[in-house]
């Protein structure tokens, strides 16, 4: 049994929030670099299952032990949703509607596990809950900024709620997950499935070598700085995907999937105040009350929930 330490896990899901935060920004150097999404997506995905291949391999083999029976396939349905599609439905959604929308659509995610465990689960929970959700979705409405130029693409809508149905399942199976297998086993399994997929949808072989050997600018406040695009991408694999998604699955072991997506909620107030310090974006006073909004409904909603409880995805047999 597994014993949880949720300061702990409350300090992983925040690194790792903070981690994919600064890789929204990394990610836009190598998609004006010319990396395409599609592109971006294999290669990320590809990169990150080679690097935990390795790092298993030399530190635990036994991770590299594919797991069997019902874990194997929870495994290949957190690869292939959790994973694979929800990072194309998100650039799907990004390509098709204002950025503040899909990020909107797809932070929807803690709402779908809460209500998952209330009605699938029958689980018991405080009427706060529902005002913390409330007042974080309200928050990240306004912090978004969604009411600027609002495009309702019929395609790009369905791919942001896709996108939250996808993020709401990596959470759930993968709290299921970890606390049966070891969190690396997890992940790498898990990545290698979507890889597998990713490869089969769009291949490596698709991506123009001239673009991975070029320079990039690192554009907005560092647009005199440039890097390989070789090496914003390995930092992508590495910093951007390894450790974050490494550092909120273990914190699963220790939090909620309820609490861990509702945390998670931060990341998109994390990416304004990057692109307004890094790309010089504006950062208005509703986009900060909008931030502390989405604060206060993440406390708000963190104490509403029994502790040692684990919400289970749905049965596979």
């Amino acid at each position: 049994m597994i014993r949880r330490n949720p300061a702990l896990g409350l300090t992983l899901v925040v690194v790792g929030a903070l981690l994919f935060v600064q890789n929204a920004g990394v990610s836009r150097v190598a998609l004006r670099a010319g990396v395409d999404p599609a592109s971006l997506t294999t290669l990320r995905v590809t990169g990150t299952v080679l690097v935990l291949v390795v790092f298993a391999a030399l530190f635990r083999p036994e991770a590299l032990m594919p797991p069997t029976g019902r874990l194997a396939a929870l495994i290949v349905l957190h690869g292939l949703v959790g994973v694979a599609a929800l990072q194309w439905t998100y650039f799907v959604a990004i390509d098709r509607l204002p950025v503040g929308m899909a990020l909107l659509l797809e932070y929807q995610a803690p709402l779908l596990v809460a209500l998952w465990a209330r009605f699938a689960q029958r689980e018991q929970v405080h009427r706060r809950l529902w005002w913390g959700l409330a007042l974080a979705w309200g928050g990240l409405a306004l912090a978004t900024g969604i009411w600027r130029g609002l495009a309702f693409d019929v395609v790009g809508v369905v791919a942001g709620v896709g996108a939250a149905l996808c993020f709401a399942t990596y959470f759930l199976v993968g709290e299921h997950g970890v606390g049966r297998l070891d969190p690396l086993r997890v992940i790498v399994w898990s990545f290698l499935v979507a890889a597998v997929a990713l490869n089969v949808v769009h291949p490596l072989t698709r991506v123009a070598d001239g673009v991975v050997g070029s320079r990039a600018s690192m554009l907005g406040r560092l647009d005199a700085v440039s890097a390989p695009v070789w090496v914003v991408l390995a930092w992508i694999v590495v910093v951007g995907t390894v450790l974050p998604f490494a550092l909120e699955l273990a914190a699963l072991r220790h939090l909620t999937a309820t609490l861990v997506t509702m945390i998670a909620m931060l990341e998109p107030i994390g990416v304004n105040a990057l692109g307004w310090a890094w790309f010089d974006e504006g950062l208005g006073p509703v986009e900060l009350a909008g931030g502390l909004a989405v604060v206060a409904g993440i406390v708000l909603a963190q104490s509403s929930r029994r502790p040692d409880v684990v919400v289970e995805p749905p049965q596979i047999t």
